[in-house]
């Protein structure tokens, strides 16, 4: 990256990308998929529910010392299919409760959990906003299936409609405050010749949000991907495949939507590749929905992640699971101690449920499982552990410059071997006197922040590079304190 001078005192460095790295050997990039722990909410069948998805993460009040998560439920009756926008609280974010808010009648009774006026536009997305000074505007929501409306409430059930224009988009977006610039991100939905794409419309007051802006879209790479895709599950027994077959002249590949994560000052997005199975008129009901990574250090441009693998791929066709259709992040992950959580939607079919009973290839399908077709599930990933740099033997990782003056080096590494570190002169390469690699103490084990200690000397402030020499370890970030 040239002269590219990091910080990290500020932020720990990860590898996502090349930023951080000057030169590496013996070494390659590898992309950590995060652990599924199922599902957390379901259905309730009791109430008419035959799905559940969210475009919001569970966020926490402080207020209340609960997990609060507004999501959608899909009525089989009396809505004729509707999606309602429902409630459930936690204490812990594993086990849910559905609190009946008696606020709303479906199906003749109050006893539901519905949060959102069924008359109204649908609640799309909700923002607990603990920065805000006028509680009247505590929460914060997007409204309606296509354009984006504004609405602001005390407590997320009563709201109020703002009077400004919506914001452009389809039927999918995200919706998060960001840290980094102090402004709320809106990534948006809208085509471009490769079809749904990623929009970014950003705002200081939750007022005036920018024009969308494109930032994301696929590309001939991610249609091959598409193929392949595809074939995998044709060819694995285990998996639903798409009931109409791809091929040429088929739906191109498309970006369905994207979650996106400030994290250690970069962006982490989480796009979900959509790979169409049928021609125009079944493709958005007959593919494949899986997430990958990207990165980002400015919002606008986005780099992929380990060659585009999958991060949360579909799942085999069990009764347990659901994932077997499409898989896609419900927003913002949380950062949990030593663990991300991700919350993401799963769901068993996308559509056209008579597709899948035509086709005699689809004999070991349990139909009532039609009735409870997408849940929120949780999966979790080590503190840092999107990406690691592994050395299978010996490798050695040298880093862009930074400024130190002593402080101690920490690394977050699950070493089986050993790491060792040495600095070294930015522009000379020269190790300093005291910190090379054999006065380094060899770092074993597996540590989510282990400290470099050296034999050490006498050095003033100034710009240096750090050395990795791994011995069969996977480096997943380092940071100065």
């Amino acid at each position: 990256m040239g002269n590219t001078l990091l910080q990290p005192a500020r932020h720990k460095q990860l590898f996502l990308d090349d930023h951080t790295v000057h030169a590496m050997s013996g070494v390659t990039r590898r992309l950590h998929q995060p652990v599924k722990h199922g599902p957390v909410l379901r259905p309730d069948r009791s109430r008419g529910q035959s799905a559940l998805q969210s475009r919001s993460s569970p966020q926490w009040n402080s207020e209340k010392q609960l997990w609060e998560w507004w999501h959608n439920g899909s009525y089989s009756s009396p809505a004729g299919g509707s999606r309602l926008s429902c409630y459930a609280t936690s204490a812990d974010g594993i086990s849910w409760d559905t609190p009946s808010l008696r606020l709303y009648e479906v199906g003749g009774s109050r006893d539901n959990n519905v949060a959102g006026d069924p008359s109204k536009r649908r609640l799309y997305h909700v923002l607990r906003d603990e920065r805000e000074q006028d509680t009247a505007r505590r929460y914060k929501g997007l409204f309606d299936n296509r354009d984006r409306w504004l609405g602001v409430s005390p407590d997320g059930f009563d709201w109020t409609m703002l009077d400004v224009s919506p914001i452009p988009s389809q039927d999918e977006s995200h919706f998060l405050y960001d840290e980094y610039t102090e402004q709320y991100l809106a990534f948006v939905k809208q085509p471009t010749e490769w079809g749904r794409s990623v929009y970014l419309s950003t705002s200081t007051d939750f007022e005036r949000f920018s024009f969308p802006k494109l930032v994301f879209n696929t590309d001939e790479t991610d249609n091959r991907n598409r193929l392949e895709r595809i074939q995998r599950a044709i060819d694995d027994p285990r998996y639903l495949a798409p009931p109409v077959l791809a091929g040429p002249g088929y739906s191109v590949a498309q970006c369905y939507q994207m979650a996106v994560l400030p994290y250690e000052g970069i962006y982490v997005g989480f796009p979900v590749l959509y790979n169409p199975a049928g021609p125009t008129g079944l493709g958005n009901d007959t593919g494949l929905n899986q997430v990958e990574l990207t990165v980002s250090r400015d919002l606008y441009t986005w780099e992929r992640v380990a060659d585009r693998e999958v991060f949360i791929g579909i799942d085999p066709w069990d009764v347990a699971g659901h994932g077997s259709a499409q898989n896609l992040v419900s927003g913002r992950p949380i950062v949990r101690d030593d663990e991300i959580w991700v919350f993401y939607n799963a769901v068993r079919i996308r559509d056209h449920k008579e597709l899948y009973w035509e086709q005699d290839r689809y004999g070991f399908i349990d139909t009532e499982l039609f009735k409870d077709v997408g849940a929120l599930h949780l999966a979790k990933l080590r503190l840092d552990g999107f990406v690691s740099l592994d050395a299978d033997g010996e490798g050695v990782v040298v880093t862009e410059p930074f400024v130190w003056d002593g402080q101690t080096l920490r690394v977050n590494v699950d070493a089986r071997g050993e790491l060792r570190a040495e600095l070294v002169q930015a522009d000379t390469m020269a190790p300093l006197s005291g910190y090379t690699a054999s006065e380094s103490a060899p770092v074993t084990g597996d540590h989510l922040s282990a400290p470099v200690a050296w034999r050490g000397g006498s050095h003033g402030e100034q710009r240096v590079r750090a050395r990795f020499i791994l011995r069969d370890c996977k480096l997943y970030a380092f940071w100065l304190e």
